[in-house]
């Protein structure tokens, strides 16, 4: 079974796209720094680039005016996020807009020459098929860079719910171990993963939660609980999150995950139960006939 409601995810995010860049300021900070990375590609042009899960298009848009002559793809599923790419670049240098689930991209075979997706991953339900739908796309030696959020996320937060006896409305993520197997499993080339923690805080927990809501990170699960649950739960986890105060702030932490692949050639192995399976052009077999 699926973690995740589709359903609820692109409506949380379609509601909070119109204030999403102002309020979510990791968000474009983890951004920024991933999009310093395509130095690694100073000596290329590219001539297709994906933004996955691209939300308002602030990426897509510094990409197209790093790359003016390749095609920048903006793809994301809130189709009220995708309304604000404009915003975001110019238009003699327009970037399309694509509707669409990343985890089933509608491109053809090796047509990207890099895939960029930043903090989108934890809301897929099964990350080693993802990474597989990436390759399937990314030419050979295509880069591949991501970002997304580890098991140490909102751990204050996780555990004020626990103590309090509640189930916490969070998701979950994947370990930056997990990351590295899938990425391998999917035959990636040359696959450098690096993990940062950010602390946030808030002055209370009631700010805490209005950001994630005003982000569209609320809880997406299938079997989320529903309805408020009263007053009396909200203020059982308070209490508890309440012993972490200092300095008259609340600490948040933001584990972070950061990866960077290369495409692997045409034919490449991947992994599949602990087997390697290569799949090469049929025409490309050698025959003889007698």
């Amino acid at each position: 079974m699926s973690v995740f409601d589709r359903r609820q995810l692109r409506r949380s995010f379609g509601r909070a796209a119109s204030r999403y860049t102002e309020v979510a300021a990791l968000q474009r900070e983890v951004e920024a720094r991933l999009l310093e990375q395509l130095g690694y590609l100073d000596d290329r042009q590219p001539s297709r680039v994906l933004d996955l899960g691209s939300g308002p298009g602030r990426a897509a848009g510094a990409m197209k005016k790093r790359w003016p002559k390749a095609e920048v793809i903006a793809v994301d599923a809130a189709l009220p996020m995708l309304r604000e790419v404009p915003k975001h670049t110019r238009f003699w240098r327009p970037v399309r807009r694509v509707n669409a689930d990343v985890s089933k991209l509608p491109f053809a075979e090796q047509c990207v020459d890099v895939i960029f997706s930043s903090l989108c991953l934890q809301w897929l339900d099964d990350l080693p098929a993802v990474l597989s739908e990436f390759r399937r796309v990314l030419r050979p030696d295509g880069l591949l860079l991501f970002s997304t959020f580890g098991p140490e996320t909102l751990s204050e937060l996780r555990d004020a719910y626990l103590q309090a006896g509640e189930t916490p409305p969070l998701s979950p993520f994947a370990a930056i171990q997990q990351v590295g197997d899938a990425m391998l499993a999917a035959g990636f080339k040359d696959p450098v993963l690096d993990r940062d923690r950010y602390t946030l805080t808030y002055p209370d927990l009631r700010g805490l939660m209005r950001e994630l809501r005003a982000i569209g990170a609320g809880d997406a699960r299938h079997d989320r609980p529903r309805g408020l649950g009263g007053r009396g739960r909200l203020q059982r986890v308070t209490a508890h999150y309440e012993a972490l105060r200092r300095d008259g702030v609340l600490p948040s932490t933001w584990e972070v995950i950061t990866a960077q692949t290369w495409g692997p050639a045409p034919g490449a192995p991947r992994r599949d139960g602990g087997a390697d399976l290569a799949s090469f052009p049929a025409d490309r077999i050698p025959t003889r006939r007698r």
